[in-house]
C-alpha cells in the first residue's frame, strides 16, 4: 500500500458531532503548524471568542481524545473494537481542509468485497415472481460477463451526480463510488449521497470510517493516472469541489452482519451520507452539480426490472480508479440470506472501487432512478450484486434526510 504523505499546511477544522436527535456542526479556523510540530487541533486566534469556546467544548465532549495529527494519519494504532464508534448516531467526522488533495486521492485503494462462487447455490428452474416477497431464497443462474465500457467525458455532462467516496480505514485510505440522490425535505437542494454500507462502516468487526468525503464527477476530463494525481490539475480532478459527510447512516443489518468477504451483510449493504462543501460555500450539492437521482424503494420484482446500468470507478486490476465505467444488463436473483429480499445480480467486469456506485433504470416518468448500489462480486470480476432497497433502506434514507438544517 502506498504511504500516506504528511503535508505542512494551515487547515480549517470543522468538527461535526452527530447524535440520533441532534446534529451539532461548528466551524472555526485551527492551525496545527508544521506537520512535525506535534500540535493538536486547538482553538484559533482567527476565530471569535464564542467560536473558540464552542469548538473547545465540542472537542472536550467527544467520546475519545481528539488529536489532529493522529487523525490525519487515520489514528487507528491504539483503536480496538471496544473503542470504535459503531452505532447509528455515533458518527463524528471533522472537516480537514486540504486533506483529500489529488495526490492522496490517488493513494486510496479499493475495499475488497469478494465472494467465492462456490458459496452460491444456483437454481436454474426457479420460477419468476411478480411480488418481490416471493423471490426470497431464490438464486438464478450466474449471469454472463458484461464488459464494462468507459463513460464519455466530461463527466459533468455524462455523469455529474456520480463520483467517488473517500475514507480512511485501519488499512489506510480507501475509495468507493457514490451518487447524489434527491432529498424529499429539500427539493432541488439535496446534500444526500447514496453509497454502499461497507464504504462507511466496517460492519460486525468494527465501526464508522473516518474522513468520509465525496467528490462528484471525479477526474472530469478523464486524465491518465499520473496527471489525475497531480494537484496542479485539481480543477479537473474535483471540478465541483470536495464534500465532507456531516451525518451518515447505514442499515442495522449491515452493522450486525457485514463482513469484508463472503457476502455476509450484502442484503443490507446500503448507506446514505449527508454532506457539506469543504470550502464552506453553503451551496447545496444538487445545485452545484445540477442534478440528483430519485431512489425507488418499491422497484418491481426482478422479472419486471428490465435493463439496469451499473456505474462506478473501478480501482482494482485491470483498472486504475481514475475513469468512470458502466455496464448494462438485465439482472437476475441472488440469495445469500433467504430471510432477506434477494440481491440483484448482473453481469459486469468492474472491480473494487466501483462499490457503492448506482444501479440506474428508467423510471415510469422516463427519468433515471436508483434501484441498488454495487455491493459484492467474485474474485474473477465477472458480475456484481447489489441489495434490493426496501423498508430498512428507506428508513436509512429518511433518517439521514431528517438530520438536515
Amino acid at each position: 500500500m502506498s504511504p500516506i504523505r504528511r503535508r505542512s499546511s494551515r487547515r480549517r477544522i470543522a468538527l461535526a458531532a452527530t447524535g440520533m436527535a441532534a446534529c451539532l456542526a461548528l466551524t472555526a479556523t485551527a492551525c496545527n503548524g508544521d506537520d512535525d510540530s506535534g500540535d493538536s487541533a486547538l482553538p484559533s486566534e482567527e476565530a471569535t471568542p464564542d467560536e473558540n469556546r464552542e469548538l473547545q467544548d465540542l472537542i472536550d465532549n467527544l467520546p475519545f481524545e481528539f488529536d489532529l495529527d493522529a487523525w490525519l494519519e487515520g489514528g487507528w494504532e491504539d483503536w480496538d473494537q471496544d473503542t470504535w464508534l459503531r452505532e447509528v448516531g455515533d458518527f463524528v467526522n471533522p472537516i480537514i481542509e486540504g486533506l483529500w488533495d489529488a495526490d492522496r486521492m490517488g493513494d486510496a485503494e479499493d475495499p475488497d468485497q469478494s465472494i467465492d462462487d462456490g458459496q452460491i447455490d444456483e437454481d436454474a428452474n426457479a420460477p419468476d415472481a411478480d411480488d418481490p416477497m416471493d423471490d426470497r431464497g431464490i438464486t438464478d443462474m450466474e449471469p454472463m460477463p458484461v464488459e464494462a465500457e468507459q463513460v464519455p467525458t466530461p463527466y459533468t455532462e455524462n455523469g455529474a451526480p456520480i463520483g467517488k467516496v473517500f475514507f480512511d480505514s485501519p488499512e489506510g485510505p480507501m475509495v468507493c463510488s457514490g451518487t447524489v440522490v434527491k432529498d424529499p425535505r429539500r427539493p432541488g437542494q439535496s446534500n444526500l449521497v447514496a453509497t454502499a454500507g461497507h464504504c462507511v462502516h466496517a460492519g460486525v468487526g468494527g465501526g464508522w470510517y473516518r474522513n468520509l468525503s465525496f467528490v462528484p464527477a471525479y477526474n472530469n476530463e478523464g486524465l491518465p493516472a499520473e496527471e489525475a494525481e497531480n494537484d496542479a490539475n485539481a480543477d479537473s480532478v474535483y471540478p465541483y469541489g470536495i464534500y465532507w459527510a456531516n451525518y451518515v447512516s447505514t442499515t442495522q443489518y449491515w452493522i450486525d452482519n457485514g463482513t469484508t468477504t463472503g457476502g455476509e451483510g450484502a442484503h443490507g449493504d446500503f448507506a446514505v451520507m449527508q454532506v457539506e462543501p469543504e470550502d464552506g460555500s453553503g451551496r447545496s450539492l444538487e445545485e452545484t452539480v445540477g442534478s440528483a437521482v430519485d431512489i425507488n424503494f418499491e422497484a418491481p420484482a426482478v422479472s419486471g426490472l428490465g435493463n439496469v446500468t451499473l456505474y462506478g470507478f473501478p480501482a482494482a486490476d485491470p483498472y486504475d480508479g481514475v475513469l468512470m465505467y458502466r455496464c448494462t444488463d438485465t439482472p437476475g436473483r441472488l440469495s445469500i440470506d433467504p430471510t432477506m429480499p434477494v440481491l440483484y445480480w448482473a453481469g459486469c467486469t468492474m472491480t473494487g472501487g466501483s462499490s457503492g456506485g448506482p444501479w440506474l433504470r428508467q423510471g415510469e416518468g422516463g427519468e433515471a432512478e436508483l434501484v441498488s448500489v454495487n455491493s459484492i462480486g467474485p474474485l474473477e470480476s465477472t458480475w456484481l450484486a447489489g441489495p434490493r432497497l426496501d423498508t430498512e433502506a428507506r428508513d436509512v434514507y429518511e433518517h439521514v434526510s431528517s438530520q438536515g438544517g
